[in-house]
Formats: structure tokens, sequence, C-alpha cells
């Protein structure tokens, strides 16, 4: 099974502008930061009887915390959302990664955090080799 710190650090490899990467809660709230979480609403992998399915799916939410300004944020989960759309031949916890379906047209705003720093939510299902 693909774990969340196994996206977490493929992530990372995606070059992109963050500072701060996370599982789970954002405890400092530095800007410029991304955050892996659980998808929240991820249906249940389908297993073919005698269990000779092939491939898990993992559910994973990405939060973009990025800045106080809207565009900024806006840019860089865009940025972030198109390297994971368009990423192929990877693996993700030395797990083969078959396709990672995008659960939406784009970032989601989910406005701004207490301090008023701009967030963006990416949905994705990763679908990878079972072992």
């Amino acid at each position: 099974m693909v774990l969340l710190s196994d996206v977490r650090d493929w992530i990372k490899t995606l070059k992109t502008d963050a500072q701060n990467f996370y599982v789970g809660r954002l405890d400092a709230k530095n800007e410029k930061s991304i955050g892996i979480y659980q998808l929240k609403n991820a249906q249940p992998s389908r297993v073919c009887i005698g269990d000779n399915t092939i491939y898990e799916v993992k559910g994973v939410s990405i939060l973009v915390h990025w800045s106080k300004n809207a565009r900024e944020t806006e840019t860089a989960a865009l940025k972030l959302y198109e390297k994971i759309r368009t990423a192929r031949n990877f693996t993700i916890g030395g797990r083969k990664v078959f396709f990672v379906e995008m659960l939406r047209s784009e970032p989601v705003d989910v406005f701004t955090d207490d301090c008023g720093v701009y967030e963006r939510v990416i949905e994705i299902k990763i679908y990878t080799e079972r072992k």
C-alpha cells in the first residue's frame, strides 16, 4: 500500500517552488507549503474474486497553502496540477503508477486560513501496482 508520506516524497520531486511539505496537519502554517491528506470521499477499492486485482487505488487531497496573494496561490496550484496531470512513467513508494485520475478540472479554491493565506486543493486518485 502506498503511504501518504510516499506521495509527499513524490510531490517533492516535481520541482515546485514549495518550501515545506507536510503529511497531515500544517503545524507552523508557513507560506509556500504543500500538505498531503487522505481523500475524505474516496470510494473503496474493488477487489476481484480470488484476490486477483493487479492495482490499488490511493485517494489523496493535496493542499496548496501558498501566500496572501490570491493570484500567486492560484498560479502555484495550477502549475502543480499540470505537473501531476502530465506525469508519466514513475513510481511512488516503490510501486509502478499506472494512472493518476484528476478528480476536478482544476484546483479548488478553499479561500484563506485564519492568517489570510490563500489555499487551493487538488484531489486525485493514484492507481498503483499491487504487490
